[in-house]
């Protein structure tokens, strides 16, 4: 009997032990996932590249990207969600996964509320993209183009929902007028159908058009934004431009899987807000049109709900639906 409580003892003591070295393991022991749910060259695939090669030297432990491209990102953001809560799989993704596919799609494998908010990595505005072949040198021409051709003129997108999606479909619900949606897995496939020839219109974010542009391979006629932008300051506002109700920001978050710890999801978040911070990310993210925000979980949550109820007003007001 004696030995039999012995050996209780040192079972427990063994697990006590375990439990603690466990507990005490620092995060990450291993390496981490960026599920990116587009596909790599455009900007959701450059920021978490940057992030990731800065925690990687800030971890220690490898960062790898993995994009899981399809569906208006709702493939990647599934693998996501499905991942276990333990940090080693994150989902750094653009408004869709996050704040509109619930709203936009019937049936989804996921529920995008459910994920726990790491942190917003910056933000970027659209702007209103063109053929360069199209006659057309101001929104206002724009405008009376696509009235006196109904049904003729079409606009890009990364997919239904993505935000130049529901952008066009503001645009078109406040100049009245009608264009035919392309959907594409991602914005480098709309702009190269674009400089093609073969897409007319594109409401992308200015830092996938701002090279083409500057190329003088596509023309901007316009940012979606309230204020200009320093990376194209010649370029009016949509209110400068006459249409001063159309405003749309796109943003990337990371984001990890349900039922992660909060304590964790925090210890996450300061490593990469400290990264986000740094002037060296700042400038990168700064080269690519990107404007690093870097904000706390509980901030990154308000501001996603915020987001969700403003993209589903326009979902609902236009009756966007996606089975």
């Amino acid at each position: 009997m004696k030995g039999l409580v012995a050996a209780w003892v040192a079972a427990i003591f063994a697990a006590l032990v375990a439990n603690s070295a466990a507990a005490q393991t620092a995060f990450p022991a291993r390496t981490v996932k960026f599920i990116v749910p587009f596909p790599g060259g455009g900007i959701n695939d450059v920021l978490a590249r940057i992030v990731g090669d800065r925690l990687q030297a800030k971890w220690g432990q490898p960062v790898v990207v993995e994009n899981k491209t399809g569906a208006g990102g709702n493939i990647g953001a599934d693998l996501a969600y499905q991942s276990e809560p333990d940090g080693y799989t994150l989902l750094l993704s653009p408004p869709g996964p996050l704040a509109i596919n619930q709203t936009l799609y019937k049936h989804l494998s996921y529920k995008p509320q459910d994920f726990v908010p790491i942190t917003v990595v910056g933000s970027v505005p659209n702007v209103v993209i063109v053929r360069k072949e199209l006659p057309v040198t101001s929104l206002k021409e724009l405008i009376d183009y696509v009235r006196t051709n109904p049904g003729k003129v079409t606009f890009g997108s990364q997919g239904n929902g993505a935000t130049p999606h529901l952008t066009a479909m503001m645009f078109q619900g406040m100049t009245d007028t009608q264009m035919v949606h392309v959907p594409y897995r991602g914005e480098t496939l709309v702009l190269n159908d674009m400089i093609g020839g073969h897409v007319d219109v594109f409401f992308g974010n200015i830092a996938a058009g701002g090279p083409p542009f500057r190329d003088g391979r596509v023309k901007i006629l316009a940012i979606a934004d309230t204020r200009r932008s320093p990376v194209l300051p010649e370029i009016p506002t949509t209110a400068e431009a006459g249409l001063p109700g159309l405003v749309s920001t796109g943003w990337f978050a990371l984001a990890a899987p349900p039922k992660t710890a909060p304590a964790l999801a925090s210890d996450i978040a300061k490593a990469a807000v400290d990264v986000i911070k740094t002037p060296d990310v700042q400038a990168k993210f700064r080269a690519a049109s990107v404007e690093p925000i870097g904000n706390s979980p509980a901030e990154m949550a308000a501001f996603i709900q915020a987001e969700a109820q403003r993209w589903g007003e326009v979902i609902k007001k236009n009756n966007i639906v996606v089975d």
